[in-house]
């Protein structure tokens, strides 16, 4: 019968390993070797039944199709906009993608999004020479007025969102803020005052500084009850 040989998110090696014998399947990050399921990665592990993978805790983002991200505009012509979403290669994002709204030839499109603005887009495609494909046709897809921008590790996103949205549904809440998360890391952060937008980008700062910590969500919620209670001095 197989054994685990780590406990659930605790920090592993590359080559260590994790459980042995046939009844564990390696995922994300995990591989077989014989009848052991081993690390490819820095990471923390997760075992979900039967299943053994890692959450690499460091790492650059790559794109997949359908993934949200958040990116700013870095260069347009007469049919598109150029995204950089902390790719390797900038997203591309045509004007029968960007709007609604009919756009006569030759418009000027920076009347719709111009150089320097954040915008909340999903990976439409990804060629096979890694070209990038954006869209901002779908739910919570917008240009992104005020607020500030956080960048964190992309390989913590998952730590930050939590299981079913957890985390970042408690940072929320405690802090009044409207929290878009990208897969690319970048995430925008906007509050009704500057003092809850500070406190909020703390604590997301602290998420992605503790991520390997056990028990990190009653961490984050003690951090975020103590800065409450001092603004209330």
């Amino acid at each position: 019968m197989g054994k685990i040989l780590v406990k659930e998110k605790q920090v592993v090696v590359p080559g260590e390993v994790l459980a042995e014998g046939m009844d564990f399947l390696p995922a994300n990050y995990a591989f077989r070797e014989g009848e052991k399921v081993v690390s490819m990665r820095l990471g923390m592990a997760q075992v979900n039944g039967r299943l053994i993978k890692i959450m690499p805790l460091t790492g650059k983002y790559i794109p997949q199709k359908e993934d949200l991200v958040i990116g700013k505009v870095v260069d347009m012509n007469y049919s598109n906009w150029r995204v950089d979403i902390g790719y390797a290669q900038e997203g591309m994002l045509n004007v029968r993608d960007g709007t609604t709204e009919f756009v006569e030839r030759g418009a000027e499109l920076s009347e719709y999004y111009d150089i320097g603005d954040y915008l909340a887009v999903k990976v439409s495609n990804v060629t096979k020479s890694k070209m990038i494909d954006l869209t901002m046709k779908g739910p919570g897809l917008r240009k992104l007025v005020g607020g500030r921008i956080v960048k964190i590790t992309p390989a913590k996103v998952p730590r930050l969102v939590g299981k079913k949205g957890s985390m970042i549904s408690m940072i929320k809440d405690k802090t009044n803020c409207q929290i878009l998360v990208g897969q690319n890391g970048c995430v925008w952060v906007s509050g009704k005052n500057p003092d809850d937008e500070f406190r909020a980008t703390q604590a997301i700062l602290l998420v992605e500084n503790m991520a390997h910590v056990p028990g990190l969500t009653d961490k984050i919620n003690a951090f975020l009850e103590k800065e409450a209670k001092g603004d209330e001095k």
